[in-house]
């Protein structure tokens, strides 16, 4: 288990980072009502390493699209006032998230992919009617073509994570577990690019502790808040499934800094163990992005306090359906 966590006075603000904050957070659901769907939360015991472990799990893969981006998506979309045609770059599911935005808004979408997208994840743009296009080995040459074929097609260009209106998007999820859950517990949520993180920072601020939960073997966010700045990390074995962000965006990085956000790092068993776990006890079945914040718990990465819930969020459930 890997853990970071440092004092926000021995933390830099990348230069011109925006701020997003609740008051965007709240004008993103009143834009948004009506089409996203707010998700169920589910009052449970799962098993821990010392035995059975309350806690409240947010169904968040229940969102069209099987992906809490959807909400982001949506947001920017309708916030940036773009273009018919808008081009984004993703290698997983924000370009899910996107192609169903822009299908349900009227708008035509193409996503650039990397090699390495996952095949699951590019049917799932083509079946909301997406052009697909793969281009580079890595996101970054990916992101690079995106902005040219953009200029090129006269196309609005919209990068898929660490703008404000994405992460706005995603902290309407802090909004509804204000709702749906007594008291402040602290949330536990799948780290990734950042952008759930940032997102209910913006919603929640102090007022709840929430906790990052990263693969070992690509700790974005420890090794920024180590850092005092977002950098990369080595990147995954081709072929995995991406919990495997190799770096955080700005905006996640400042939110997580200035709130001292936990950052936990869980091996990738784990999180296999804790998917095959939802599938077997609940029949839920989710990514291993998805499933990392409840590996966390029943691998004793995350130990509650006495008479604690945590909230578990479950993020995203684009994978292939044999999960065992």
């Amino acid at each position: 288990m890997t853990e970071c966590g440092i004092p926000a006075s021995q933390t830099s603000r990348p230069v011109g980072t925006p701020r997003v904050l609740r008051t965007d957070v709240r004008t993103a659901r009143r834009r948004l009502s009506g089409r996203v769907r707010k998700t169920p939360v589910f009052h449970t015991s799962v098993d821990g390493p010392d035995g059975p472990v309350p806690v409240s799990l947010k169904m968040e893969f229940l969102q069209h699209g099987g992906t809490f981006k959807v909400r982001g998506a949506f947001n920017a979309l309708l916030a940036e006032e773009s273009a018919g045609h808008v081009v984004v770059a993703s290698g997983g599911n924000a370009g899910i998230a996107f192609a169903l935005a822009a299908a349900q808004l009227g708008k035509e979408c193409t996503v650039v992919v990397p090699e390495s997208a996952p095949h699951t994840k590019v049917a799932a743009r083509w079946a909301h009617g997406a052009e697909v296009l793969w281009h580079g080995a890595t996101f970054a040459e990916a992101e690079r073509h995106a902005v040219t074929l953009a200029t090129e097609r006269g196309a609005g260009h919209l990068r898929a994570d660490d703008i404000p209106a994405v992460v706005a998007g995603a902290g309407i999820i802090g909004l509804e577990l204000e709702e749906q859950v007594r008291g402040r517990p602290p949330v536990l949520a799948a780290v990734g690019c950042g952008g759930l993180i940032a997102g209910l920072g913006a919603a929640l601020g102090r007022r709840r502790q929430i906790v990052g939960v990263e693969s070992e073997h690509t700790p974005a966010l420890s090794a920024a808040l180590a850092a005092g700045r977002p950098v990369d990390v080595a990147a995954p074995s081709p072929g995995d499934e991406p919990m495997c962000a190799t770096r955080v965006g700005d905006i996640a990085y400042d939110i997580a800094s200035r709130q001292q956000m936990r950052a936990l790092g869980v091996a990738d068993d784990a999180v296999t163990r804790a998917r095959e776990y939802l599938w077997r006890e609940f029949r839920v079945v989710v990514e291993l992005e998805g499933a990392s914040a409840l590996a966390a718990v029943q691998s004793g990465a995350y130990k509650p306090e006495p008479g604690v819930r945590p909230i578990v969020v479950l993020c995203g459930a684009n994978t292939e359906l044999p999960v065992l």
